[in-house]
């Protein structure tokens, strides 16, 4: 069907509910907004299934929630593997209790048992809980960090991982098969629990998470020795308020402040024009408290806590200092590895997993304490696909994994970024540098004085709706055409396709493959340990360059890196 009879099929198909038909007939004559809402079907990227709430094949409804839960159905019973049941848990946006709900019972119409939680948990909970309940997927209802309209859809596999190829293609092949809205199975919540389908879970899940992620802890007499450090917390509205509030109450810290008008959960997030910790405009609150409160550290997980962002005090000029998701990382990485080192337990096969547009520090860091560093593409569906070959082959064993859009995780509990685990593993350094009578700002100029200044940046370009991709992929096959021998002041040595497996070397010519899985992406390493990467985003209409430099001082970093922002290929 072509845009048009697809918005007629909805305003005139009695399968779509009343107020689904009133709302896309107010559209009538709109021919714009009718076009961004059925030009296509909402399709799995780096995230899942993400969009805009509302009505049409190309927003998240429960329509379009049935229709891809139908084709997971579809997929499962295929591998039949429908009797190990499925996970689902949800946070605290618009909407999300009810598409987690319509989740449930349409798998469950099918015949697949689900495991519901019986209120709003993050993300890593989501994760844990596949593993530790044997799942063979879990349904994660979630649109992260994106603003209040957006709402979305994570698909997790066995491992506690979001899917990867070939599953990804595979579940969205069956979903795209779904044609017929109405052949799409349901049934109602009374119906599920008689038949044994539908099972609530909650209390347990979280004890067991907490006593696992609590074993991680290596330094508990920095913690009760750090009495007087002062941190102060907010959850963004989110789902993270609880567990992390119990996890450092029950560590022993005791000086913990939360953002009162940041608490509640609320889908609406009322105090922040968008809940993402990578956003200062999302602190303002929380400084503003923090300064009240003479707080050393100021933390903010996003609305499903997978995320963390972070602001540091400096105790020579009282100001508190942003720390990106790279730096934040690296402190957690040489932390975790240093003092595995010094109490006897760091692997001889130990493993480092991080992303291809993360910090080149954390490569740096890894491997001076003769760890392993792999990167892998952007997302961390594809850290925990290392951590499933890990497990299987017994080649390497799991330190820690981070990306630099704010997300990491310790431990192999769960399987995808765990903000959770991260606010208690960054209270933990905290804590350890209380005791040297330092802070974490300390603590990163001292990491960048014994590794180099790496700083990094990104700049995302918005271009919304049909004409937009088709802007987008311009953009990329224009780089693919005319490849880059400079960028700024920095000459290109090697260019990295992934999309077509190449790195093409410019001073030999030498074409060698890239070793990772096919992704519209392109990558430009250059001159003096910097680099320039630029893909699509794969859950908003965004374009992305990731810019990363080393320099021998913060000043001289900061300036190369403001060169290169300057220079963007656009």
């Amino acid at each position: 069907m072509n845009i048009t009879e697809r918005y007629e099929y909805w305003c005139n198909n009695p399968y779509f509910d009343e107020a689904t038909q009133n709302e896309l007939k107010a559209l009538a004559g709109d021919t714009k907004e009718i076009e961004d809402r059925f030009y296509r079907d909402l399709a799995f990227g780096t995230g899942g299934l993400r969009g805009i709430l509302g009505a049409g094949c190309n927003r998240m409804n429960i329509y379009t929630v049935r229709k891809a839960t139908q084709g997971l159905a579809n997929f499962i019973l295929k591998k039949g593997t429908q009797a190990k049941g499925v996970a689902i848990s949800f946070d605290s946006r618009i909407m999300s209790p009810e598409f987690a709900e319509e989740t449930a019972l349409c798998l469950n119409a099918n015949g697949i048992p689900t495991y519901r939680f019986d209120s709003l948990r993050p993300v890593p909970m989501l994760s844990f809980a596949t593993r530790e309940l044997g799942c063979t997927a879990g349904v994660m209802i979630t649109a992260s960090h994106n603003p209040p309209a957006y709402n979305g859809y994570k698909v997790y596999w066995d491992d506690g991982a979001q899917v990867t190829a070939p599953l990804d293609k595979e579940i969205l092949d069956e979903v795209n098969a779904v044609t017929d809205y109405a052949t799409v199975k349901t049934m109602t919540h009374e119906e599920a629990v008689a038949a044994g389908l539908y099972h609530t879970i909650g209390e347990e899940i979280d004890d067991k998470y907490m006593q696992t992620i609590k074993a991680l802890v290596l330094d508990h007499e920095s913690i009760a020795k750090a009495s007087g450090l002062k941190i102060v917390y907010t959850p963004l509205h989110g789902t993270g308020n609880l567990p992390v509030r119990r996890v450092l109450r029950e560590l022993g810290f005791k000086n913990v402040f939360v953002v009162p008008e940041q608490e509640k959960p609320d889908g609406h997030f009322p105090t922040v024009k968008s809940p993402n910790p990578e956003d200062r405009a999302a602190f303002t609150l929380a400084l503003g408290y923090a300064k009240e409160q003479g707080a050393d550290l100021v933390l903010a997980t996003d609305p499903d806590a997978d995320r963390l962002g972070v602001f540091a005090k400096d105790r020579t000029t009282g100001d508190y200092i942003p720390l990106t998701g790279n730096m934040s990382g690296v402190l957690v990485c040489d932390y975790l590895l240093r003092r595995r080192k010094e109490l006897g337990i760091l692997p001889a096969n130990g493993a480092v997993v991080s992303t291809i547009v993360s910090t080149n520090m954390v490569k740096t860091v890894t491997e001076s304490y003769g760890m392993k560093y792999i990167d892998v593409l952007t997302g961390f569906k594809f850290i925990g696909e290392q951590m499933r070959l890990f497990d299987a082959t017994g080649s390497n064993v799991f330190q820690f994994g981070m990306e630099e859009s704010y997300g990491c995780l310790v431990g192999d509990h769960a399987r995808d970024k765990d903000a959770v685990v991260a606010v208690m593993a960054l209270c933990e350094v905290a804590a350890w540098c209380y005791c040297q009578g330092k802070t974490l700002w300390d603590q990163m100029q001292a990491l960048y004085a014994q590794y180099g200044y790496y700083r990094e940046d990104a700049v995302s370009l918005t271009y919304p709706g049909q004409e937009g991709a088709a802007k987008i992929s311009g953009i990329l096959e224009g780089l693919r055409a005319n490849p880059l021998s400079q960028v700024g002041p920095c000459k290109v040595l090697k260019i990295r396709d992934y999309q077509n497996d190449t790195i093409l070397d410019l001073a030999t010519g030498t074409v060698t493959p890239t070793g990772l899985p096919n992704s519209n992406v392109l990558y430009y390493e250059l001159e003096n340990d910097a680099w320039m990467c630029v893909r699509p985003s794969g859950t908003e209409p965004k374009v992305k360059f990731y810019l990363g430099v080393k320099g021998s001082s913060y000043e001289e970093a900061e300036t190369l890196l403001a060169s290169l922002k300057e220079n963007l290929p656009c």
